[in-house]
């Protein structure tokens, strides 16, 4: 993996701290490494970096096996082992997010060292990868190595909790890894884990050998499973395929972000292949925008699909399967009035035309082929049972007539499938062995399975998922279409929508939205889920590598004088986040003049000591008001020598000077008022008549560098996601505030 100039690096090492996921690291990459466990006993982890690595420059040694294993990372040529593969880079791909990513998990790694936190840092992880077959992105990384060699590390406390079969996605995970690279990790294991402080590998026997690598074998086949414990029925490793079939007449959102992901978990879980494909059967309501950001969503969402395809791609075949259909006396055309015809299957009364001959219909059928008036008054229909108790079965609709151009393939066609024809054939033929739908379609599943019998084709098994409802939420596309075409939102992007580019443009990111989803698992009971929750989880994400920053409200700021401060501004580099160093630094001035919001400033009473957040305390000497008792003015003497802890207030503040950038804070709100609509009610009866309020501010001038879709935090005033950059002096910043889960 080097090249060849590059020297081995020496690693030193005391015999009971030997560096397992740095050796399993270089190992599984291929970098030569030499071993030494010579050092005393409690000394640190060193490595010797010679001439042609990164180190060439200072030639120092570095101690510390996080810092190696990044190392190790970075200069291997394996595809994304910690760095960016440049041959396979493309715009989508966020590198910063990505290591960062990485990084944590290393960092996390050190606490499975913990006993008393041991079990739950099991627990955490065993729920992060629910749905993840590695802890970053789609292939093995450092992170991978990191945590699985903690775990191996520990491997009384380990194997006692796998026997037990507690975590299961975590034992499914490691397995997994054991398997593909067990040449090399056995060799670690054995030589510093099964004979620590040795440092010589212990040979197993032939038969002990064998019985191990099988036992490994059949736990990586074992699929991962999840909390809620259920099994697609008959389906076997390596033969399962599934589908995600969106109609393109919208974004993707909540909804379908649900569906995405489970069928991605049985996907991975089964070691089966996954379809996307596009139910394009109605050219009324699909463009070619919804597919292109359908894709741009599924990819967001980091689904990984084998194939897509497009249900008219077989338009011939269906348009075959239905003349078929008719001649075998399975199917008629239908011109009774559509009014008329819904309430004769709502009555279970037949159709007149049920008796047509086969001539009447084939005549009627070339009409609508034809696309002509009399063809566009009529539709195909299913022979199946007007008076079953499932009005699904009384004599669906297989095909009707539409002039409207089709946004693939033009005016080929004057017919259209429906999705209810469509879907059981397409996915037989498509080789689906499980289709996931929502609850929502249990009265068509007999249908559904009804048009397979009389296709004569292969069952396709359904499997049943509550279909995920929030509060205050349309998740009608219909619906939704009608805020955009309306003007009521700025398109299918705005922040107040359910749509994965909506809610991601308000802030969330997409791990907190999959670690919600699958704690929804695939109960079949209905729910209405509230906001609040998925924001929490999404708090717990950004909270700890957000930038922090500050901003004070433009109306009524008032002015609080330093008079014994500094005459000339200076500047202090300060940590963008206390307790994250990745978040960067930032530079901070300091001036006699300093900018309070308003209602701070109207909190501070005279002779009171308050708290100057990031430079000290101060004592306010005097408090100006105007007749109305609003404060204009406030002047005060620092006492950087003040605890703390005694002070009530904590202020954040910005100095007098002309570098502060501008901010428009924008908060949105629900579209409508009502938690749940009942069923027939109307939702432009109970639209909110108010759901943006933009607030104008001031922001420190190190907001200047905010690039479009970072999240931060200003410091006593809650999350926002950048949304418009810095541009000029004259424009603000736009930041859209993210909600914390609180309500």
């Amino acid at each position: 993996m080097f090249a060849e100039t590059m020297e081995e690096i020496a690693l030193r090492f005391a015999p009971d701290n030997p560096p397992i996921s740095v050796i399993a690291a270089a190992k599984i990459s291929g970098i030569p490494v030499s071993l030494d466990s010579s050092l005393a006993s409690g000394s640190p982890l060193e490595g010797k970096w010679r001439k042609d690595t990164l180190w060439t420059v200072t030639k120092s040694e570095m101690c510390g096996s996080d810092l190696l294993l990044r190392h190790l990372g970075q200069v291997t040529t394996i595809s994304y082992f910690y760095g960016k593969d440049e041959a396979e880079s493309h715009q989508c791909f966020d590198h910063a997010f990505y290591l960062l990513q990485i990084d944590k998990w290393i960092d996390y790694a050190v606490v499975f060292s913990s006993g008393s936190e041991f079990e739950k840092a099991c627990s955490y992880v065993d729920g992060y990868l629910l749905l993840q077959t590695f802890l970053v992105g789609y292939s093995l990384s450092v992170a991978d190595i990191s945590i699985w060699s903690n775990l191996a590390g520990s491997e009384q406390r380990w194997d006692s909790l796998r026997k037990s079969k507690k975590y299961q996605n975590l034992s499914r995970w490691f397995s997994s890894i054991a398997v593909e690279y067990h040449a090399v990790l056995n060799e670690v294991t054995a030589a510093y884990i099964g004979n620590r402080g040795i440092g010589k590998q212990t040979i197993a026997k032939p038969k002990e050998k064998e019985a191990q690598n099988t036992e490994s074998t059949e736990k990586g086949k074992v699929g991962s499973r999840p909390t809620f414990e259920v099994d697609l029925p008959d389906a076997k490793q390596g033969e399962v395929c599934l589908r995600f079939a969106p109609e393109p007449s919208g974004y993707l959102h909540l909804g379908h972000s649900k569906a995405a992901l489970l069928n991605q978990y049985f996907a991975q879980r089964y070691n089966g292949r996954l379809i996307i494909r596009f139910d394009d059967t109605n050219p009324a309501k699909e463009s070619s925008e919804f597919v292109e950001n359908l894709l741009i969503d599924i990819e967001t969402l980091g689904v990984k699909y084998d194939a897509v395809t497009y249900t008219s791609d077989y338009f011939p075949e269906l348009m075959k399967k239905a003349e078929s259909l008719i001649l075998n006396g399975k199917a008629y055309v239908d011109d009774t009035p559509r009014e008329q015809m819904q309430k004769e299957r709502m009555d279970g009364i037949e159709s007149q035309c049920r008796s047509h001959t086969h001539e009447k219909n084939m005549e009627l059928w070339k009409e609508m082929i034809a696309g002509s008036e009399r063809g566009l008054q009529c539709c195909v229909r299913g022979k199946l049972d007007m008076q079953d108790p499932n009005k699904s079965l009384r004599d669906p609709v297989y095909y009707r007539c539409n002039p409207i151009p089709h946004h693939r393939i033009g005016s080929e066609y004057k017919i259209y499938p429906t999705y209810d024809f469509a879907c059981p054939y397409v996915d037989a033929k498509e080789g689906i062995t499980h289709a996931l739908r929502s609850s929502e379609y249990h009265d068509r599943n007999a249908q559904y399975y009804r048009i397979l019998e009389d296709m004569e084709l292969r069952k396709v098994h359904i499997y049943e998922f509550s279909r995920l409802n929030m509060v205050y939420t349309l998740l009608s596309k219909r619906k939704l279409l009608w805020f955009v075409q309306n003007g009521i939102v700025e398109g299918w992007d705005d922040p107040r929508f359910p749509t994965v580019q909506g809610i991601v443009r308000r802030g969330l990111k997409i791990e907190a939205l999959i670690k919600f989803i699958l704690e929804q698992g695939v109960s079949k009971n209905l729910n209405l889920m509230e906001w609040d929750k998925l924001w929490t989880i999404n708090k717990k994400v950004i909270d700890p590598v957000c930038p922090r920053h500050t901003a004070i409200l433009e109306e009524r700021r008032v002015i609080l004088t330093l008079t014994d401060g500094s005459e000339k501004r200076f500047v202090r580099i300060l940590p963008r986040h206390k307790k994250y160093k990745l978040a960067g630094k930032k530079a901070t001035s300091y001036t006699k003049r300093i900018w309070l919001d308003y209602a701070d400033a109207a909190s501070i009473s005279i002779d009171e000591e308050i708290t100057l957040m990031d430079w000290g305390n101060a004592i306010i000497k005097e408090v100006v008001k105007d007749e109305k008792g609003n404060v204009l003015h406030l002047s005060g003497l620092l006492h950087l020598e003040g605890s703390m802890k005694s002070t009530k207030l904590k202020l954040t503040w910005l100095p007098e000077f002309d570098e502060l950038v501008k901010l428009s804070l924008v908060e949105y709100d629900y579209l409508i008022t009502k938690k749940k609509l009942e069923e027939g009610e109307d939702f432009v009866d109970v639209l909110n008549p108010c759901t943006k309020r933009e607030t104008l501010a001031y922001g420190d001038p190190n907001m200047r560098n905010l690039m479009c879709g970072v999240i931060l935090q200003l410091e006593r005033k809650g999350y926002f996601r950048c949304d418009v950059p810095f541009i000029r002096p004259s424009k603000p910043i736009i930041l859209i505030a993210i909600p914390d889960g609180r309500q």
